[in-house]
């Protein structure tokens, strides 16, 4: 309990901070009480969204992370936050708008602080193009992993022994993605389909490049993914991650508040615990206690990937996503916790 909370110490601090500026903002803003303790709590939701929507993302981290060379681990864990918070939580969502208003950066923080409803509408009509994108990456990450002949533990045995059987086929993961986007594609109108085709495309083609980056950086180190012992490339790897698990987390704070800078604080709060969590899975070497639970996080990545392709044509509730990921990696728990206990009865 007390190492548990070491690793916490930090998160817990910014949770006060970020929940004061919180009802700092809210009553800066609405100029009442209630107005603050409306964005106070809306704040500590965001918070909590982030935080279930993300244990997956702190688990494939960790199962990357533990093999990556020490001083990259730390970069990851100083530099990556700041990537996370300010660039994912800030600059993405004004980047959005910049190119799909064709608005300056200047301009775009004058319209999130000025007209949020505008702002908001500007995000929500990009949604299509988010969720291509991303939703292709998870999608290629979760293949990856699966299809990979030097897996050697199942969880679900009956699927996984197929998938890696499967893996001698060269590019069948590619082929699977980009037939999938084709057939969402379809059933999209004209422009939201060229949209959403292009967008995975972009997708798949960072997917490669940061893989072909990888493997290129790590060849002195006898790489054989591009998570192996990594450098630079590896750190590159898991940045894409990190904002390809962000995209949902992003949009979905929108339907809760059109205040980029609430959206900011909440979102910010919940990476640092996810920071904090990837750091005590690895340091704990939880991963290989629990044999299973990456397997649950990498089915999770899978179902976050389909589920943001059908974003693209029906909004799903984010707590139904959280508690898809949740439900999957909890399964993964007890079945290694059964495993452990009947290998110790053996």
């Amino acid at each position: 309990m007390t190492q548990t909370f070491t690793y916490l110490r930090w998160p817990f601090l910014l949770t006060v901070i970020g929940l004061a500026s919180s009802y700092w903002l809210g009553y800066q803003t609405t100029g009442t009480v209630a107005g603050a303790v409306s964005f106070l709590l809306i704040g500590g939701i965001l918070a909590v969204l982030e935080i279930s929507l993300s244990f997956d993302n702190a688990i494939v981290n960790a199962n990357i992370l533990k093999d990556m060379d020490p001083k990259w681990q730390q970069r990851f864990l100083t530099w990556g936050i700041l990537i996370a918070v300010f660039g994912m939580r800030i600059v993405f969502p004004l980047a959005v708008v910049v190119i799909a208003a064709k608005i300056g950066p200047i301009s775009a923080v004058v319209l999130a602080a000025t007209d949020p409803q505008e702002y908001a509408r500007i995000m929500d009509d990009a949604h299509v193009g988010i969720s291509a994108f991303g939703g292709t990456f998870l999608m290629m990450v979760a293949l990856s992993y699966f299809m990979d002949q030097s897996k050697e533990v199942d969880w679900i045995g009956s699927i996984e022994r197929r998938l890696r059987s499967l893996a001698s086929i060269r590019g069948l993961e590619i082929a699977v993605v980009l037939f999938a986007a084709l057939i969402l594609s379809t059933v999209l109108p004209n422009e939201e389909s060229a949209t959403f085709l292009f967008a995975a495309v972009c997708g798949l083609v960072t997917f490669l490049a940061v893989e072909l980056v990888a493997h290129f950086l790590d060849a002195q180190k006898e790489a054989q993914t591009m998570a192996a012992k990594g450098g630079l490339g590896a750190f590159l790897y898991l940045e894409v991650l990190d904002a390809s698990f962000s995209f949902d987390g992003v949009i979905g704070a929108f339907a809760l508040t059109q205040n980029l800078f609430l959206i900011a604080i909440g979102l910010g709060i919940g990476a640092f615990y996810v920071r904090s969590m990837t750091i005590m899975l690895v340091e704990q070497k939880t991963l290989s206690e629990f044999r299973y639970l990456e397997h649950g996080a990498f089915y999770s990545v899978l179902a976050l990937a389909m589920i943001m392709y059908a974003q693209s044509l029906v909004h799903i509730p984010e707590v139904i996503t959280g508690l898809i990921g949740a439900g999957l990696i909890s399964l993964s728990l007890f079945s290694s916790i059964r495993h452990n206990k009947a290998e110790k009865k053996a």
